[in-house]
């Protein structure tokens, strides 16, 4: 049972498949709170541990009458919803979707909004706009400054949390800071490394979001929130360095690294793609330091104080080495990723589809074989020509894409919506079947199928690569690749069933 009725709300989460919307869910029903969840694809949510304590709205944010369905019956709505890296267009895409929801939530009569937002992105408590420290906002940061102001602008008490970088395990930026110190031992940078910032541990932004549900009525404005300390990005480098028992780097400042270039860089050295790395660099150009911590006073810093920087690089590392991330910045769907139906969806009907098809008998138990299927990607590998996987993850990352170096959430299970380098799960079938679609670059949709069956005693191993062409680049394409197939998806069944049989030992037919 909830707790008494004066703090106990019904709260709409929308985002909850992405880095912070699933680590809200269970913090709000922790609180006892009521949720429902608003995903464009329900199903994303299936397999996550909290999914049967909540109630699950499908409903798209540019869908007026959906997003009115979610939120009826709701006292509050964290709006956590952004296209960063999604194009050019995407500040018109944000502030489509927060007019849409802004206008939802003042006919539903929803008592409170509750936003996200970056380094002054919002009015301060009497309302006004202060200058930005450091210079202008970045695209990034004035469209996410527009999406607060529209939401405070709606009729409904709002909220808005300022965070600068937040530190966490499987956050972009923390992956971004992490890659970068590890890899790099001497770094020439460029001269945003000097910028200050007050970064903030995920676990306090996830207190203040809770703690935003029950803020009094007469609260509508922003607030900045920020760890204890105010550093440079060097000194974060360098105090990463530190936590993480790495020798000191060595960080050479230079001029002439635009945030384009600098974004480049970023790609190819962390598995954050360039298109998302780029408004996050340029955001790095904006100093990050709180001007107020009015929020204490509706939601009080813990006794033992807020999380420092230090401790909160032990806490990421610490999640990351005992395989325990909840969520990474790949939950989300990366922008332009597919979302049409599925090969096997009526829709297909009369549609050209290519189609690599192969199945092997493996003298080894089911659930071992289901084994090697679902630790397929990341560190595991894709049991075929490393060097060939990891060429196409260089030429897709050349071309925008994400490339190889998303690896994975877990390296033993997956979940629909889990990233596996460049697929994304798209379904899951434990001990059965396993659907990956394609989230490279292509000139068309692809996925790969892999699937185990028991048949008169023996193991069945069954592979899939399915790929739905646009235009006649489509056809070509599947034309060029096709002699590769025969290397690369040929291998695999053979590879897999090596390791199936290694690993069956103990395992139950």
């Amino acid at each position: 049972m909830p707790p008494g009725r004066g703090s106990w709300v019904r709260c709409l989460v929308t985002g909850a498949t992405g880095y912070i919307g699933g680590r809200l869910v269970p913090e709000l029903l922790l609180a006892g709170h009521e949720v429902r969840c608003m995903a464009r694809r329900p199903e994303r949510l299936r397999d996550l541990p909290w999914a049967g304590e909540v109630d699950i709205a499908g409903a798209d944010v540019n869908d007026a009458d959906a997003v009115s369905k979610a939120l009826d019956g709701m006292d509050v709505a964290y709006y956590l919803i952004h296209a960063i890296g999604g194009g050019d267009d995407f500040a018109a895409a944000d502030r489509r979707a927060a007019e849409i929801f802004a206008a939802a939530a003042g006919e539903a009569r929803i008592r409170r909004i509750v936003y996200l937002g970056g380094p002054a992105s919002g009015p301060g408590p009497a309302g006004e706009r202060e200058p930005v420290p450091g210079g202008g906002l970045s695209p990034h940061l004035r469209s996410r400054a527009e999406v607060g102001e529209i939401l405070l602008a709606s009729g409904v008490p709002t909220a808005v949390l300022r965070a600068a970088v937040i530190i966490g395990s499987g956050s972009a930026s923390f992956e971004i800071l992490r890659h970068l110190t590890e890899r790099l031992p001497v770094m020439i940078t460029p001269r945003w490394v000097g910028t200050r910032i007050q970064p903030i541990a995920v676990r306090d932004v996830l207190r203040y979001l809770v703690g935003c549900a029950t803020l009094p009525p007469e609260v509508n404005r922003g607030f900045d929130i920020g760890g204890p300390d105010v550093l440079t990005y060097a000194d974060m480098m360098r105090r990463y360095a530190a936590v993480a028992g790495l020798p000191p780097r060595v960080i050479l400042r230079v001029p002439l690294l635009t945030p384009k270039l600098s974004s480049l860089w970023v790609g190819l050295v962390t598995p954050v793609p360039g298109r998302l790395a780029r408004p996050l660099v340029e955001s790095l150009r904006t100093e990050a330091v709180a001007r107020e911590h009015d929020v204490s006073r509706f939601v009080p810093d813990p006794p033992q104080g807020l999380i420092g920087f230090d401790r909160a690089v032990e806490l990421a590392l610490r999640r990351i080495q005992d395989r325990d991330v909840l969520t990474r910045w790949s939950s989300a769907s990366t922008p332009g990723a597919p979302s049409d139906p599925l090969p096997t969806d009526p829709d297909w009907a009369g549609g050209r589809l290519y189609v690599d098809e192969r199945t092997r008998v493996i003298d080894a138990p089911s659930a071992a074989v289901w084994r090697v299927i679902e630790s397929i990607g990341g560190q595991n590998g894709w049991y075929s020509l490393p060097m060939a996987w990891r060429v196409r993850g260089f030429l897709d990352r050349l071309a925008g894409g994400v490339g190889l170096r998303r690896g994975r959430r877990d390296p033993c299970r997956l979940r629909v919506g889990d990233a596996v380098d460049f697929w994304r799960v798209e379904e899951v079938e434990p001990g059965r079947l396993l659907r990956l679609r394609a989230e490279m670059r292509l000139p068309g949709l692809a996925w790969l199928e892999l699937s185990v069956r028991a048949e008169g005693g023996r193991t069945v191993y069954g592979q899939r690569a399915i790929f739905y062409p646009r235009g006649l680049l489509g056809h070509l394409y599947w034309r060029a690749i096709w002699p590769f197939h025969g290397l690369v998806f040929g291998g695999m069944p053979r590879n897999v069933a090596v390791k199936a049989l290694a690993g069956s030992a103990g395992v139950p037919d």
